[in-house]
Order: structure tokens, then sequence, then C-alpha cells
């Protein structure tokens, strides 16, 4: 019988537990051309992917992608199918499914949405799904410099839990049912917005706090089988990034929260904003029982990166007074100031600093704007260019040196589309060499 991803991610996850040194990277974007990458990588590695949408960019309204789940679970499947990737190898997940979004409303109405939510996710075939309900609503009492209570957390998570299970039976219980991972990490997804000193590691005693009182929760809410499919547990590992700095994962410091873990049966940890740590930390985090290791923005970043070195290539061939260019980089910025929602009350500073966030930021804001029809011709502009006038040895190694390697070995075609998937691919190898996946 073939087995299929979610068969394989528990063994991942049980490996884990074992032995260390095994783990899995989740892919949190719903960039077309980062996706394919990404599985052109899982297929070479002969491995599962773990592809996940959050709260934000998929929801049951389409969120800021324009796509419901069913939309983006047929979205990753077409990809896959584009490059023959089976599909019983993709593992659907939800991150951060709760009132994220609805944080502006009383918890009643929020929690509605949020229900609403889930079934979508769990309706659309999503079998990892993280219940996050750690954030305030609006009639939500206490301090809100410090987290919400957490037995008012784990008690809308059960909620949210105890409507997934329903949905599974009523919809898809001829597949398998979810997995779930609860908690959440600290600051807030997409990279850190404070000049802090230190990232600090989520303290064990407040780690095992969220387990047991979520665990008992569950259990006093009929939730007992449901409960032995929670998998891992959201913390922070003391690893961060902002706009020109990466905190790097000190295992010294995480040590105490890595041991805690051990405790807890089968679960794992599952690392949010691991971006830009190098190799020897993803590796190091991995076999400290950070077995989930989330990646988006450095993924996308990269992708920026090769359509900007394949402008430069352009602007060198054609020149730069060319009526022909793509003008890229400067279609992209008119498209973030025309509409500056995503990335106002992330770039601060003077007009300059903006602008240079705007192009360079490791918290890469340009992401969303990428679907952007303005945007999207000119990136085709920029290809029809690169395929009339083939690109130079010379300026693919002044600009692309590994892809110039690549190409001298035979390795890789001399066409912008393959350039950029293969900078992409840069990342993903990466992690899927931190994972030990990588053949």
């Amino acid at each position: 019988m073939v087995r299929d991803a979610r068969e394989i991610f528990l063994e991942i996850v049980a490996a884990n537990r074992k032995i260390g040194g095994k783990g899995i990277f989740s892919v949190c974007s719903a960039n077309e051309d980062v996706l394919e990458a990404c599985f052109l990588q899982a297929k070479e590695d002969d491995s599962i992917l773990l592809i996940e949408s959050t709260s934000n960019q998929v929801d049951q309204y389409g969120g800021y992608t324009g796509m419901k789940p069913a939309d983006f679970a047929g979205f990753v499947y077409a990809i896959a199918a584009k490059v023959g990737f089976p599909r019983e190898l993709i593992l659907l997940g939800g991150d951060h499914l709760g009132p994220n979004k609805w944080q502006g409303l009383p918890s009643a109405e929020a929690m509605i949405e949020s229900e609403l939510l889930i079934k979508e996710y769990v309706k659309a075939g999503f079998q990892k799904i993280h219940l996050d309900t750690s954030m305030f609503c609006a009639d939500d009492t206490g301090d809100r410099e410090k987290p919400l209570n957490d037995e008012v957390v784990a008690s809308r998570a059960a909620v949210l839990c105890r409507i997934a299970e329903e949905t599974w039976k009523k919809y898809c219980k001829n597949s398998a049912p979810p997995l779930y991972v609860i908690g959440s990490e600290v600051p807030v997804p997409g990279g850190a917005q404070q000049k802090e000193d230190a990232i600090h590691p989520t303290k064990p005693e407040d780690a095992a706090r969220t387990i047991d009182i979520t665990r008992q929760t569950f259990i006093n809410g009929g939730l007992s089988d449901a409960w032995e499919r929670v998998v891992a547990v959201v913390v922070q590992p003391g690893v961060e990034f902002g706009d020109d700095r990466v905190f790097h994962y000190n295992r010294d410091l995480a040590r105490s929260l890595s041991n805690k873990i051990t405790g807890y049966g089968k679960l794992v940890y599952e690392a949010h904003s691991t971006d830009y740590q190098s190799e020897e930390n993803l590796k190091a985090l991995v076999e400290d029982f950070f077995c989930i290791l989330k990646v988006g923005p450095w993924l996308t970043f990269a992708y920026r990166e090769a359509l900007y070195a394949l402008e430069a290539i352009e602007v060198e061939m054609m020149g730069d007074r060319s009526k022909d260019l793509s003008i890229l980089k400067e279609t992209l910025d008119k498209a973030m100031r025309d509409d500056p929602v995503h990335w106002k009350k992330y770039y601060a500073g003077t007009e300059h600093q903006q602008l240079f966030k705007r192009k360079y930021s490791l918290s890469d804001r340009s992401r969303y704007y990428w679907p952007d029809d303005t945007v999207r011709l000119a990136k085709d502009r920029l290809y029809k260019n690169l395929r009339e006038n083939r690109i130079p040895l010379s300026l693919l190694s002044q600009f692309m040196p590994i892809q110039f390697y690549k190409v001298l070995n035979g390795t890789l075609a001399i066409d912008p589309n393959e350039l950029v998937l293969d900078y992409i691919r840069i990342i993903a190898g990466i992690y899927s060499r931190a994972c030990g996946l990588s053949r």
C-alpha cells in the first residue's frame, strides 16, 4: 500500500522524538513560483511537501489572496500536477486558525467566524490544523501586554477542535482525521517589529502549562481522541528576524525548553519565523525537537532577489535608455506606494528609509504585491526580453553566479523561469538538508 503524506509526516514526527535529526519544513507561501520550486525540491528528495496557508492569506471570504481554502487546495494541486509531483505526497496545513482576523469583534462573534474558518479548511482536505486562539478579542479583559488567560485560550481551542472533528465526520469520513497543533509564538507572525536586544525562548514552565491545560480541557470536553492527534506545540525557540537583523538560534539558551518536551509522550515543537537561520542552526533546531520549521518570507525574498538580478542583466544587455525595458523594480514600488496597506505600519523611517525597506527588507512585505496586474505584466516583459536576447554567460556569472556554474555544468538551462526556480531552491535545499530530507 502506498503511504501518503499524513502517514509519512507522522513517521517524521516519531523519528524526531526518538533520535532527533529528522524534521520537516513547512512552506508558508501562496507564491506560485515559490511553490513550484519547493515541489521540484521535494520531487528530487523523494519526500513529502508540507504547505500551509495562514488565516490572513486564505479564509472563508477569500483572505488577501482572494482564495478560500478549497481554492487554495486546487491552486496547490495544479502546481503539483504541472511538475509531476504526486498529490498524495502533499500535506496541507492551516496556520493560526482562530479569531486572529476578527480580534476587533466581541469574542462570541469572533468565534462564530473562527468556526466557519475551521469548517472550510477541514472540508477542503487540510489535515494539519493549527488551533490558535491566543489573541484578545474586543471584549476580553486583562492586561493586553501579557498573554491571554490560558484557560480561555484552551477552552476556545477545544470549541474549534470540536467543530473540526464534526466537520471531518460529516464531510471527510473516508479520509484520515485531522492532526492538530496548539500554542502560539510571540511576537506576531511576519518578523519582529521592535528593536529587541534578544529574543528569549518560551519558558519551559509556560510551554508545560499550555500543554497541560489544553490537554485537560480537551479531555473534560470529550475530545480525548482528538487530543491523541495533537502532534506539536508552537513555541518561541529564540529565533526571529526584522528588517535587517536576524536573531540566531542559541541552543544553550533553549536547552531547558528543548528538554521539557521529552516529558510529553509523542509531542514535538513547531518553530515559526525560522527564516534566515543558518543551515547549521536549522539542523540544531531539528535535533532539539523543533521538528517543524516554518519558512515563508525567506523564500519570497529569494524570489525577489532573483528577479532583481534578472532585471540588472536586462538593463546591461539592452541599455538603461531602452524603451522596451520591463522597469520591474519601479513598477513593483509604484504598486506598493499606490496601496500601502501591506507595508505602511511595518516600515518606519524617512521616505528614503521606507523606499529601501520596500526593496530590501528581510520582512519582504513586497511579497503581497507580485499578483498585481501591472507587476505581472512587468515580469512577463522581463522574461520576454531575456528570451529574445539570450543572456550572456558573463552577465549570468556577474549577477547569478551559482546558476552560472550550473549552466556551465549542463544541469540548468539559460531561461529566466528556470533560473528563478533554481534560485529559490537554494533556500528550499537548505531546509531540506537541515531536516534530513535530501538524498
